[in-house]
């Protein structure tokens, strides 16, 4: 009898009706330099992270043609290619770098085009499972920036269409032009502004993808209900924070990112962890 990987007792979900994914998934982003930025310090221990992820049984990956940029998509595919059957990478355009710690916003459909076409050689696909507009660009009229993920997805060159910090509106709207299977917005136990489009992905069934699952490392330093009921479980706060995200809704999709497996493997067994109804209330504050 084969022992179910770690990542599987997070639960699954069905992505567009075609994609099974472990609701445990990862972050890419932090496997570049510094800020986002550039190459990291060891390439081959970035590799390792990707690879001892699958090993877990993780098979979401998420990533961006701006983190690096391009580098962590480069990455994957040097770690990973040819991909194992049922690995689902979700890949983002729409953002555009200067340097460290630095983002714009670029919807014009011409350069989501590009960036699309450069992610698909760079992870050495044909096709992209989920392409994210990774944020709207207020210069550009939404459905035009949608339009040009559309198209892409018409042309066989994208699978599925997520989006990516947007509100409920924006979500609503992009529905009447196309299917969406995925929304990204930010979100944690301690950041919990996104709520009103977490409730309508639960409703209608749309994975959410929280970046920042973590608060960025500042859940380590909290004080109270989390840190009882860590040391009750015998847990890090970090894995009883993600236990409380799986535990939230059924169409969360964690995908915390680290460049260390050891804190992969931290994470992931976070999937096990099961919070009383009592813990998770105290946790959300009611």
């Amino acid at each position: 009898m084969t022992t179910p990987l770690p990542a599987a007792a997070s639960g699954s979900l069905l992505l567009g009706g075609d994609l099974p994914v472990t609701r445990m998934g990862f972050g890419a982003m932090r496997l570049t330099g510094e800020g986002i930025w550039g190459e990291p310090k060891d390439r081959e221990k970035a590799k390792s992270v990707l690879r001892r992820a699958l090993e877990l049984g993780v098979n979401l990956i998420d990533t961006a043609d701006a983190y690096g940029p391009e580098v962590s998509e480069q990455l994957i595919a040097e770690a990973l290619f040819p991909y194992a059957k049922g690995l689902v990478i979700a890949t983002k355009g729409g953002l555009t770098r200067s340097g460290p710690n630095a983002w714009s916003r670029d919807g014009k459909p011409e350069r989501l085009v590009t960036a699309c076409e450069g992610s698909l050689k760079r992870l050495r696909v044909q096709c992209i499972d989920v392409y994210q507009l990774h944020a709207v660009d207020p210069a550009i009229p939404f459905l035009d920036s949608l339009g040009a993920l559309v198209r892409l997805k018409e042309q066989g060159k994208v699978r599925h269409i997520g989006l990516s910090n947007v509100s409920v509106a924006q979500l609503e709207q992009a529905l009447t032009v196309v299917p969406i299977v995925s929304v990204q917005n930010r979100y944690s136990l301690s950041d919990r502004g996104a709520e009103a489009v977490l409730d309508a992905c639960t409703r209608l069934g749309i994975g959410f993808l929280p970046w920042y699952p973590l608060a960025a490392g500042e859940l380590s330093r909290a004080v109270g209900p989390l840190q009882s009921v860590a040391k009750r479980h015998d847990a890090t706060v970090g894995q009883t924070a993600l236990a409380w995200l799986l535990r939230r809704s059924k169409v969360m999709l964690p995908i915390p990112g680290t460049s260390s497996v050891a804190h992969l493997e931290e994470n992931v067994a976070a999937s096990a962890l099961r919070l009383t109804d009592e813990e998770f209330q105290s946790l959300a504050g009611g």
